[in-house]
């Protein structure tokens, strides 16, 4: 089965924590702080594998994790970083957020390489925060948590013409005969179930082109197997619209065409506004010569700027001239590739800031307790706790952060004192 989709849980390593620790050497009887830093977290990074072209490596693991950051170590010791993890996909890989839909990457064009999740950095030892009023520091930093994040893959084909029409007017067949590709034909509907590319050689020129599987009404709301293809024709710059000029199920040409075009326009109507070539196919299978349905075709949609070609793909009938038609169109038109842009930026929303904090009880009045470390230093820092408002700030942080926790959990009970730098208040739940 063509695995163009798959939704994953993907993780960045968390940062390793700070180490506490002190100088203790024989003749330094009082030395410093020398707990060593955490390292980074590994990264999840996304890389095109050009010899890929489905996503089936993911469509049975469900989740990938980099490696975590190491702690850090006495004597100044440095954790080590955290391995990344590369998940390799193929070219046109489309990684959205699962939740939103909102763009991550797009893994196509120049982008074949790209972070989607940084790892956490690593928390720094008590080292770092020796001051002349705080000369033995008992905190260090945690390290920056994982990132984590539910991502969908889309495989979107690169092609630059795409072919739509609905089952069984000869799609297949078309392909077969213009490019080296080699899809299974059949005469029934939906024979073909997954994308099939070629290139189409024209005097050292040449574009990709790509047989979408037949739409039906309702496609572009989920009916039959349509919604899960049209996304492959989103990178298209030109569509073939093939019919069955000859009507051999019965259908009126014109009428499919109508309604291949709504279902484009339902799903994507920027799609449906790009330049588009009727292939009038099965001309051989027309018998009746008094109406010519090329005809209609072309008093139908020539006014309306969109060109018709009677072909057979059976024959090869009347082929080249459409394919060089399509040629100029594309030389015509912006060689930039049709490209998603970033919409989800997962480092905006998911790293909040961790700095290091102790709770610990005075060592000569057990109903007082300490609280200090930068955490706190930078809340007193910006907090007014002689107005309202910021006392009333101050008591979320408390909640928010978890240091009232840590408190209870030290053993508190109310009436006891707790001292902040010079800041003390008694304690009531």
């Amino acid at each position: 089965m063509f695995a163009d989709r798959a939704k994953i849980i993907i993780r960045s390593g968390k940062g390793g924590d700070g180490h506490v620790s002190f100088r203790r050497e024989l003749y330094v009887p009082n030395g410093g702080p020398d707990g060593g830093d955490g390292g980074k977290g590994g990264d999840v990074i996304f890389e095109v594998d050009k010899g890929l072209n489905t996503l089936t490596d993911y469509r049975h693991r469900r989740k990938f994790q980099a490696q975590d950051g190491e702690p850090g170590g006495k004597r100044r010791c440095h954790g080590g970083n955290g391995s990344d993890i590369i998940l390799k996909v193929p070219e046109g890989t489309v990684v959205t957020e699962a939740t939103t839909g909102k763009v991550i990457a797009d893994m196509s064009g120049e982008n074949i390489r790209q972070v989607i999740l940084k790892g956490g950095r690593g928390g720094k030892g008590n080292m770092h925060y020796a001051t002349a009023t705080m000369q033995v520091p008992k905190y260090a930093q945690p390290g920056q948590p994982a990132q984590e994040l539910e991502v969908q893959l889309e495989l979107k084909v690169i092609a630059d013409v795409g072919l739509v029409g609905f089952p069984n007017v000869g799609k297949s067949t078309f392909l077969s005969r213009v490019t080296n590709a080699q899809p299974k034909i059949a005469n029934y509907h939906f024979t073909t179930l997954s994308p099939n590319l070629g290139v189409v050689d024209l005097d050292g020129a040449g574009f990709v082109i790509a047989d979408i599987p037949g739409l039906i009404e309702g496609a572009s709301e989920g009916v039959g197997l349509g919604h899960e293809f049209l996304r492959h024709i989103e990178r298209t710059r030109v569509i073939i619209h093939i019919v069955d000029a000859a009507s051999t199920e019965g259908r009126d040409p014109i009428d499919d065409i109508y309604k291949i075009n709504k279902e484009l326009e339902a799903y994507n109507p920027e799609i449906a506004r790009r330049p588009q070539v009727i292939a009038a196919n099965k001309i051989d299978a027309i018998y009746d010569e008094s109406e010519s349905p090329v005809e209609l075709l072309k008093m139908e949609f020539e006014p309306k700027g969109i060109k018709v070609f009677p072909i057979s793909a059976v024959s090869g009938q009347g082929v080249k001239e459409l394919l060089y038609y399509v040629q100029g169109l594309l030389n015509s038109m912006e060689q930039k590739p049709v490209t998603f842009e970033q919409e989800f930026f997962p480092e905006d929303v998911l790293v909040t800031e961790n700095l290091p904090y102790t709770v610990e009880v005075d060592e000569d009045d057990a109903h007082t307790f300490i609280v200090e470390g930068p955490k706190i230093e930078k809340m007193l820092g910006y907090t007014n706790l002689d107005s309202e408002k910021g006392f009333a700030f101050f008591q979320r942080f408390l909640k928010d952060s978890g240091i009232l926790d840590d408190l209870e959990e030290a053993g508190i009970q109310e009436g006891d004192t707790v001292r902040m730098y010079g800041f003390e208040f008694d304690y009531y739940k």
